[in-house]
Parts: C-alpha cells; sequence; structure tokens
C-alpha cells in the first residue's frame, strides 16, 4: 500500500507541475506575440539604415571625419551580452554565455590574457555568470527589459558610442539570440563598433548608390549615424527579447508534453501495482479459506 500511495503522490506532484508549464506556456506565448510583432515592424526600418550607415562610412574620403568607422589597434575590447532576467526557456542563457566566453578566449586571448577584455550585461542570467565567474562587469542594465522602449536603451547607446570614440574601448561586440521564429533561434554576434564594412563577395547593393546629402555631410555624420547606432542596439534587444519568450514557450511546451507522457507511465505502473495487490489479498483469503477447511 505504502507503494500506491508514493505512486498517486507522485502522479498527483507531476499533475501539478504539468498545470504549471501549461500556464506559463500560454503567458509566453501571449508576450511573444507582442514582442515579435515589436521586431518585425523594426527589422526592415533598422537593416536598410544599417546599409545606408555602411554606405555612408565606406563613401569618407578623410576617416577622421567618421570617428565611428575608425579602425584601431585592438587593446581594450567590451562584449554586450544579451540575456534574459529568468531561466526555464531551454538553453537560451546558456548558449549565449557560452559564445560570449568563447569570444573572450579564442578571438580576443591576448587582450583577455592582459585583462583587457571587459562586459557589459542586458539581463540577470548573464549578469550573474559573469560576476561568478570573476570577469570584468562593468555594467549591467537589466531592468531595461521591464519597459523595453527606444527612449530607454538610447541613453545607453550613447554611453557605448561615447566610450568608443574616448578611446575607451577599440572593439565592441554584441552577443544575442537572433529572433527567427517561435521555435529558432539565431546565436548572434556582431561587431557594433567600428561599424565594419561587408567582407569582398558579399552581395550588398547598397555600396553601388550615389546617394545625396541633405544638407550637407556634416549633418549626416552627426545625426544619422549616433542614430542607426542606437537604433542596431535596440534591434538587438528587441531580437533577444522576443527570442526569450519563443525560446519559453518550446520548452515550456515541452515540458508539459514530458510531463503528459510521464503521468501516463506512472497510471500505467500505478494500475499494475494495485492490480498485483489486489490479486495478493484474493491468494491471501483463498489461502485462509483452504486452511480453514483444512
Amino acid at each position: 500500500m505504502s507503494n500506491l500511495k508514493e505512486i498517486r503522490n507522485r502522479i498527483s506532484s507531476v499533475s501539478s507541475t504539468r498545470q504549471i508549464t501549461s500556464a506559463m506556456k500560454m503567458v509566453s506565448a501571449a508576450k511573444l506575440r507582442r514582442a515579435q510583432d515589436a521586431i518585425l515592424q523594426m527589422r526592415p526600418y533598422a537593416d536598410k539604415l544599417y546599409d545606408i550607415l555602411k554606405s555612408i562610412s565606406n563613401s569618407l574620403e578623410n576617416e577622421a571625419d567618421n570617428v565611428f568607422g575608425q579602425e584601431r589597434l585592438v587593446n581594450n575590447v567590451l562584449i554586450v551580452l544579451i540575456t534574459s532576467n529568468r531561466g526555464l526557456c531551454g538553453a537560451f542563457n546558456s548558449q549565449a554565455i557560452k559564445l560570449a566566453v568563447e569570444l573572450a578566449k579564442v578571438k580576443y586571448a591576448k587582450q583577455l590574457a592582459r585583462g583587457n577584455v571587459y562586459f557589459m550585461a542586458f539581463g540577470k542570467k548573464g549578469c550573474d555568470f559573469l560576476r561568478a565567474g570573476q570577469y570584468k562587469l562593468v555594467e549591467s542594465h537589466n531592468e531595461i527589459f521591464d519597459n523595453l522602449t527606444f527612449e530607454n536603451v538610447a541613453p545607453v547607446a550613447t554611453e557605448i558610442m561615447e566610450s568608443f570614440s574616448r578611446g575607451q574601448y577599440d572593439r565592441i561586440e554584441l552577443v544575442y539570440n537572433q529572433f527567427k521564429n517561435a521555435a529558432v533561434q539565431i546565436l548572434t554576434q556582431e561587431q557594433y563598433l567600428p561599424v565594419k564594412a561587408d567582407d569582398e563577395g558579399d552581395d550588398f547593393v547598397g555600396y553601388g548608390f550615389d546617394y545625396i546629402y541633405e544638407p550637407n555631410m556634416e549633418v549626416i555624420i552627426n545625426e544619422l549615424i549616433p542614430r542607426s547606432l542606437k537604433i542596431q542596439l535596440y534591434k538587438a534587444l528587441l531580437d533577444s527579447h522576443a527570442a526569450e519568450f519563443g525560446a519559453r514557450m518550446t520548452a515550456m511546451h515541452k515540458a508539459t508534453d514530458n510531463a503528459t507522457e510521464l503521468i501516463k507511465d506512472l497510471r500505467l505502473t500505478y494500475n499494475k501495482a494495485r492490480q498485483a495487490s489486489i490479486t495478493n489479498e484474493i491468494l491471501e483469503i483463498v489461502g485462509g479459506a483452504e486452511a480453514l477447511n483444512k
């Protein structure tokens, strides 16, 4: 009987867990819809603006005119890691953290050995890992996801751009999960600053355009380039935000399915144990009756 009671308790526990995972799946699905709409509306504008930015950067005759496109000897590196504030979203956070650490240890191994690789974290999970690993975490912005708007992201982007223009960092990299659909997230690492021209052979038709600058080139450099860089950071955060909900919805869906399968197995085990128990009781009764007859 104790074995049957343990199985009943476990069935009840797994059923409660299934209710929780099912509810989390529905909540994530509702939030995903809003986050997905936000990134899909932003992405065409951000991509086109970034194409124009790269075209302008390559067309400048004097590199000093565009401080955000200057290639310098890489001594100090800032890696901007974007994760989530909460877990229960599969490998969403661990993959981004792994890529950021691998980037520091492989691509910037010399700078890391000299202690010149720094991190900025968006999201509590990445922040906690970097602090526990004793990496150089210069700043964290975990609260940004509470109200993810361009107005809240722009000051942080401005701070990053100013640190690059002052020479505090020579290379700034972004590491985040790009949203593709509810089930797929693309782990992404891209150079944020300096503005990187596409490699030779890449299909980028923007370089073939001859833009007319109004009112003049100086205004474009001072206004369009910083705004474009702010939008690129905002787009990366929107991508990661939507990808988080997609990953959590998928993880909770799998957890709910696994709980359902486990409940089926437990009920089968319970029925078998209950049948065996009833059979033993019948055998004991029959045996006792036979003994009395004799």
